[in-house]
């Protein structure tokens, strides 16, 4: 008699389940979760005149520019010397994320922690510096080899390992400003594959001449003020900062008690290749399909999108045309906000410091306003929490951020929950 067959193949385990556990952010309007937090709430301009370089050839000379910034407590003045402000702040950010998730130096060594970091500018002070040693009064021949060496992008996510002694993966991400939301998908993928215990990921960009006289020569900032979806928004204001998240397996948050801040359900990349500097919905539509269908959610699941909204006239209503395409009738009530109008758009860290904010949104049931709302656009026909925070329900989250050359990455956070 023939005996049945079975089959005795082990089903493949599921993927760890990802959280996050730790936020650190160096912003105009706050430094640490806390005051960046109360700020945000408080719908806070930290729009303010330049200092940091001569803008007074400019139209535009206002910005995002953080005053507070001080290096030194977190970094000992020759380490901080040998970076740029982006990686400083990035380190910084890191630091203040392991801090806030219970991590040690010494825990993250122990835990397999890697790097991931976005970012659109790198660290373009270092060849402004270099530039004006060279061919500015006092010329000099000497050739600065510190500052060099500080220059490339992979210099930020090199200094964070650096200052922690993190031998794990390590990866700067350079899509423009979705480059923050690259960073926190590459992270989930590395937890889910096994490749690290936890990962320290985000953005970090400074403020300079190369980034300010480039989006000038685009047209593109506002005079005064950011007024994401606003009938009569003249465009964006630029920013700097940094967003730093911890992430790492459910698993591993609930073996050490440590607090979750919010679970990463999956992401949506599209590269539509459009045009240079103008969105594409159906680029960005793809983008949030995809992340939505990794994630397993629906379009009814979703309580609240936080926009790239960066106030410019083509940015916001090609945005709206997506939310309508996607969430339909829906597309009226679903809440929808814009930060930008707060920092100004802070480049790679833009998304990555959003997410900080989506994450915050999901543990304390309150979303943060988009400032500077007067007048009502029929082309952006969205709920966009104008001027007040909401106290409000809030179970999933999607962080939305589309870049330059058509780069759209937008992230899935939920409420963490058995």
């Amino acid at each position: 008699m023939k005996k049945d067959t079975v089959n005795h193949k082990k089903q493949a385990a599921a993927p760890p389940r990802v959280v996050v556990t730790g936020l650190g952010v160096v912003t105009s309007i706050g430094i640490g979760r806390e005051k960046f937090w109360t700020n945000l709430l408080a719908g806070t301009s930290g729009i303010s005149p330049v200092t940091t370089f001569d803008v007074s050839v400019y139209d535009r000379r206002r910005a995002g520019e953080i005053k507070d910034f001080e290096p030194e407590v977190f970094l000992t003045k020759k380490r901080a010397q040998r970076m740029g402000r982006a990686s400083q702040m990035a380190v910084a950010a890191s630091r203040l994320a392991a801090a806030d998730a219970g991590l040690s130096p010494a825990d993250l060594r122990q835990r397999r922690a890697a790097v991931c970091v976005g970012s659109t500018m790198g660290e373009p002070q270092i060849m402004e510096r270099i530039d004006e040693k060279t061919f500015g009064q006092g010329k000099s021949l000497y050739y600065d080899f510190v500052s060099a060496s500080a220059y490339p992008a992979g210099s930020i996510a090199n200094h964070v390992a650096y200052h922690f002694d993190l031998t794990g993966p390590n990866r700067v991400f350079t899509t423009a400003c979705a480059s923050g939301n690259y960073a926190v998908g590459q992270a989930f993928d590395w937890i889910q594959d096994g490749q690290a215990d936890c990962v320290l990921c985000g953005g970090s960009d400074a403020l300079s001449r190369i980034a300010f006289t480039g989006f000038a020569r685009l047209f593109s900032m506002a005079p005064d003020k950011c007024s994401p979806f606003d009938k009569n928004r003249r465009g964006m204001m630029l920013g700097e900062g940094a967003g730093i998240l911890l992430l790492e397996s459910r698993e591993s948050a609930q073996k050490r008690g440590a607090v979750i801040y919010a679970e990463v359900l999956g992401y949506g990349l599209s590269c539509d290749g459009h045009h240079m500097t103008q969105p594409d919905p159906d680029g960005i539509e793809k983008a949030f399909r995809k992340a939505m269908r990794q994630s397993g959610v629906t379009p009814d699941d979703v309580d609240f999108i936080c926009a790239h909204g960066t106030g410019t006239r083509e940015n916001d209503k090609t945005e709206s045309t997506v939310i309508h395409r996607i969430f339909g009738e829906r597309g009226r009530a679903v809440c929808v906000n814009s930060i930008k109008s707060m920092l100004g758009h802070t480049m790679g860290a833009a998304s990555a410091i959003e997410a900080v904010s989506c994450c915050l949104t999901l543990k304390e049931q309150i979303i943060a306003p988009t400032i500077n709302f007067e007048e009502k656009d029929p082309e952006c026909d969205i709920d966009c929490v104008p001027n007040q925070a909401r106290k409000t329900s809030v179970r999933v989250v999607l962080n939305n951020a589309s870049a330059f050359g058509g780069n759209n990455c937008c992230l899935v956070l939920a409420e963490s929950r058995p």
